[in-house]
């Protein structure tokens, strides 16, 4: 993707550790727009949601059984777990694991949130996520981060806050072709109970479908990434005038 109308503001935001979080449920978009703004403006990126995945995926590869949340905390407190913060090759390692493509199996996908639902996980994440962004701010280079509750919980400080939604069944049909689909009704039905259920559990831990005071909301439902990439961009310049 061309950068190229994005160098003023790539140049207002160098060396000022920018945060900009983003927020929103399943297929609206988020992980592509917050990469390619990252890279972009040349931030920092951060894929929390890749975090819960990473311990739900130790847990299993523990032994741990998933409905003792007192096991699975124990065992994400002691998990070691290396983010590469940037957006053309993000990395996730557990310990000494490459963890990237595994943990994006339906299997995974479908039990994370029982892990992510637990204090505890949610306790260790929070704070190597809150970690991670003050060493971005702290360096000057500023971070894009990602999730569910990034512009609530881990980051309400930031100077860009953005819950980007879309109309469910465009949110399916994204992650049906996503994760290989083809856009069908099968494909579609697959998609729908994956992606309703996680909303549906995750939504009772933290409130990531409806806009907090001070967040910016963007429907992207008849927009297509470029488009989207520019209304972002757009409120992004808004936001740090």
């Amino acid at each position: 993707m061309d950068y190229a109308n994005y160098q003023d503001l790539r140049e207002r935001v160098l060396g000022q550790g920018v945060i900009i979080a983003i927020d929103g449920p399943s297929g609206s978009g988020k992980s592509t727009i917050a990469r390619n703004v990252a890279a972009a403006l040349d931030l920092g990126y951060l894929d929390t949601g890749a975090m819960y995945r990473a311990a739900a995926w130790w847990v299993e590869h523990q032994g741990v059984d998933l409905k003792d949340p007192v096991a699975v905390g124990a065992c994400v407190w002691q998990m070691e777990l290396e983010i590469n913060a940037v957006p053309h090759a993000p990395r996730i390692f557990v310990g000494g694991v490459d963890v990237k493509n595994v943990i994006r199996t339906d299997h995974i996908n479908s039990v994370v949130s029982a892990v992510a639902a637990v204090p505890e996980v949610r306790s260790v994440l929070i704070d190597q996520q809150r970690d991670i962004i003050a060493a971005a701010v702290e360096s000057g280079r500023g971070i894009v981060a990602e999730g569910r509750d990034i512009t609530t919980v881990v980051a309400p400080h930031a100077q860009v806050r953005l819950l980007l939604t879309a109309d469910p069944q465009v949110r399916l049909a994204r992650r049906s072709l996503q994760n290989g689909g083809d856009g069908g009704d099968a494909s579609l039905e697959r998609e729908k109970q994956l992606v309703v259920e996680r909303d549906t559990k995750d939504a009772q831990v933290t409130a990531f479908l409806e806009a907090a005071d001070g967040v910016e909301t963007l429907d992207s439902t008849n927009l297509d990434v470029s488009e989207t990439l520019d209304a972002v961009m757009r409120l992004i310049s808004r936001r740090l005038a």
